[in-house]
């Protein structure tokens, strides 16, 4: 029953993989239109289906979870009219090729109109879903289901502090400059080197997935068997571009190893992005920042210094403006800036044309630096013009969770980075294979007996960096 609704989503993610790759900047209108009526057409469908979920009595935990991802959906429907929905796709399809020109020239006022009317739109949805103790709730449930400014909260008190810490005790092999930092290479010679780490080192399927380029790098799935991923070349600071192939093939790893039988339902998706960030940066932390990796693909790097240079280099700390060029101590201070912005616009403290200010503020306050411009300050991220407010808090519960996988898995089976396979395998049984079955929250309960428990991350970071 749900195959009709499958064939929209699998159209709706190539136009959208299109729209970063290689569509042509003037088709942006007719596509953002496109995109605007098959949401809506998805809707309708989804609705027409309504009956048969609602008569539905489950009868085992595929039925439970079926019925319990279908219920959110019709949730919104019934609390967000269909025009303020396509009135939101419309204007994010324009806003996200607009920020990518204002944010090439550093030019927020370019950018500012379009966020103005997003943030308006987000605004009345947040309080059209209703919440328990902040609006700002009513989002981060949509992309962390369950999840609250409560349990934010709770978890960025215990974090910052401990990085912190951890920051202010930092070996200063971590923390001086490698000459890779400003070095250029060759980019077809590193697309090369990228394709070889993918498919050699990483084990990724050549027929089910493939790697482009975008100005931001992201991962689509089409379907079980089509998973794709962008990387983006800058000429120099090879990890950039090493670390951004990491990451994307976590998130592709864990589409490629959800259950086939799964397939053209909506199950066949992880439950939260909190869980889906945890395999991007289990697989670029603790996997492709580890000593055994960087041992492993030091033959294809074709570097003359030391493989323990090399270590160093890749797993460098330093305060510096960009997120997805910052480092894993540092990284979720990052997060908190956004965090606390978007809490506080959706609540209605604050407005569109305050985010740049309250942006090198609360850098300054964190991190101690203040961006040049707003290119690299608070036009950085493609996430606000995409209208995906309530987002940016699931990368951090990616880490804390991924801080929970590598304490788990080494306590069980050892943490072996020759075994890419084995790992592999660990991941798909313990999350990849139930898709959106369960819960994020009820996941984490029967995979590990714990959720959102920050201390494994930290505990983490002091062995590695502190030790």
């Amino acid at each position: 029953m749900y195959e009709d609704i499958w064939a929209i989503e699998h159209a709706i993610s190539l136009l959208d993989w299109d729209i970063q790759t290689y569509m042509p900047q003037s088709g942006i209108k007719a596509r953002g239109e496109a995109l605007a009526r098959l949401s809506n057409l998805r809707r309708k469908l989804l609705l027409g289906i309504r009956g048969e979920i609602e008569k539905l009595e489950p009868k085992n935990d595929i039925e439970k979870g079926l019925k319990r991802v279908l219920e959110r959906e019709y949730k919104y429907y019934d609390a967000v009219p269909e025009e303020l929905d396509m009135k939101l796709h419309r204007i994010t399809s324009e806003a996200t090729v607009v920020w990518r020109n204002a944010k090439a020239k550093g030019d927020f006022n370019a950018f500012k109109p379009y966020l103005e009317q997003i943030l308006e739109i987000k605004r009345e949805i947040a309080h059209k879903l209703g919440y328990k103790d902040h609006p700002y709730s009513a989002l981060l449930d949509r992309y962390e289901e369950g999840f609250t400014v409560t349990d934010a909260e709770r978890v960025f008190n215990e974090l910052l502090p401990g990085l912190s810490k951890i920051l202010n005790k930092i070996d200063d092999k971590f923390t001086r400059k490698y000459h890779f930092e400003d070095e250029k290479y060759d980019v077809f010679q590193m697309s090369k080197t990228i394709e070889a780490i993918a498919y050699e080192v990483l084990k990724m399927p050549k027929d089910r997935f493939r790697i482009d380029v975008s100005p931001h790098p992201f991962t689509v799935s089409m379907s079980r068997n089509d998973v794709r991923i962008t990387v983006r070349y800058e000429g120099y600071d090879f990890k950039r571009v090493l670390y951004s192939l990491v990451h994307e093939s976590g998130h592709a790893i864990y589409e490629l190893q959800i259950d086939p039988s799964l397939e053209y339902s909506p199950l066949a998706n992880a439950p939260s992005m909190g869980l889906h960030e945890s395999q991007s940066r289990f697989w670029e932390n603790v996997v492709g920042r580890s000593y055994g990796f960087i041992k492993t693909i030091y033959p294809l790097l074709n570097v003359k210094d030391s493989i323990d240079d090399v270590y160093y280099y890749v797993n460098g700390v330093k305060r510096q403006p960009i997120r997805v060029d910052a480092d894993e101590v540092t990284y979720n201070f990052h997060i908190a800036i956004r965090y606390e912005i978007e809490k506080r616009a959706i609540e209605g403290s604050l407005e569109a044309s305050e985010f740049p200010s309250l942006f090198n503020d609360l850098m300054d306050k964190y991190l101690n630096i203040r961006p040049k411009n707003d290119g690299e300050g608070v036009l950085q991220d493609v996430h606000w013009s995409q209208g995906s407010f309530g987002y940016f808090p699931t990368y951090t519960l990616g880490n804390v969770i991924a801080g929970m996988v590598y304490y788990h898995m080494k306590s069980e089976r050892g943490f072996d980075i020759s075994n890419i396979e084995g790992i592999k395998n660990w991941l798909r049984e313990r999350i990849h294979k139930y898709g959106s079955i369960y819960s994020p929250k009820e996941l984490q309960m029967r995979s590990f007996g714990e959720a959102y428990n920050p201390s494994r991350l930290l505990d983490y970071m002091r062995e590695k960096y502190n030790a």
